[in-house]
């Protein structure tokens, strides 16, 4: 390269390759231009998204057999006739937080040394159990859910975990739930209401729950895309999302990254004055 030209910069992770093969697959098919080099390339991009998650999953340590027992459970319920609680939303199996993120959950106690744990919207208990499993003796996790059942659910778990006696569970409305807990937090877990999330952010940074050097994790901050889609693909609960990342983007009380783990996990720590 001559004359000071800057070098584009190529592609190199899997979805930044994905998206340029989709971009060019997309060009040519504007054009007419769908030869065998197109169905070459649309079976490779294929593969690039088919292929991550599972490939992850198989390089990930495995998961406990309390953990595969849980998520085993969860998969097995009919979600579809859940009656929805309010202050929540229609439940579904995906909302599991599952083997990679869980293990991911559990570096982060271990990391940080998190002796006290807080999760805000809990599910059916994998991430709260994943990080109970990784927290030292003494240690505890506090879970916010607001659907009972799924409450009871989780308990009935955690039952057949030694971890398991380290989890409460509060059950209500997860900002009532915060306005009343004391002491501080090492970790928080937030993975609840969409629409929510800039409310419990605020709490969390303005009350006295963040121990020093505390990292708040939040799950689903890119949400299927939707914080970023094309407008046509926009929903409630994406505009939330983008919302929410904009606003901690904007704080000057902390710095924040976020990794495209399973649906988006934004990490989160205040910058010390």
């Amino acid at each position: 390269m001559t004359d000071g030209a800057v070098r584009t910069s190529r592609p190199v992770t899997p979805t930044t390759i994905l998206g340029k093969e989709l971009r060019e697959l997309v060009e040519a098919l504007d054009a007419g231009d769908v030869g065998e080099e197109f169905a070459r390339r649309l079976r490779r991009a294929r593969d690039l998204a088919d292929g991550l998650d599972p490939y992850l999953d198989r390089h990930t340590t495995r998961e406990s057999s309390a953990l595969a027992e849980l998520s085993r459970r969860t998969h097995e319920l009919d979600w579809d006739s859940r009656t929805v609680v309010s202050g929540s939303g229609p439940l579904e199996q995906e909302m599991l937080s599952g083997h990679v993120e869980g293990q991911a959950l559990k570096f982060l106690v271990h990391m940080t040394g998190a002796r006290r744990v807080l999760e805000i919207g809990m599910f059916t208990g994998y991430s709260a159990l994943a990080m109970a499993e990784a927290l030292p003796d003494g240690g505890e996790v506090v879970a916010c859910e607001v659907d009972r059942f799924v409450a009871d659910f989780a308990r009935e778990c955690f039952v057949a975990s030694p971890a398991g006696s380290r989890i409460t569970v509060e059950v209500g409305p997860a900002l009532e739930t915060l306005h009343r807990l004391s002491g501080r937090f090492d970790l928080v877990f937030i993975d609840a209401d969409k629409t929510g999330y800039l409310d419990y952010y605020q709490h969390l940074l303005d009350s006295d729950l963040l121990a020093p050097g505390a990292i708040v994790a939040v799950d689903n901050t890119l949400l299927q895309g939707t914080p970023y889609a094309d407008s046509a693909y926009r929903t409630a609960n994406g505009d939330a999302v983008e919302a929410f990342n904009t606003f901690v983007t904007e704080d000057p009380r902390v710095e924040q990254v976020l990794l495209p783990l399973r649906d988006g996990v934004t990490l989160i720590r205040r910058v010390e004055a």
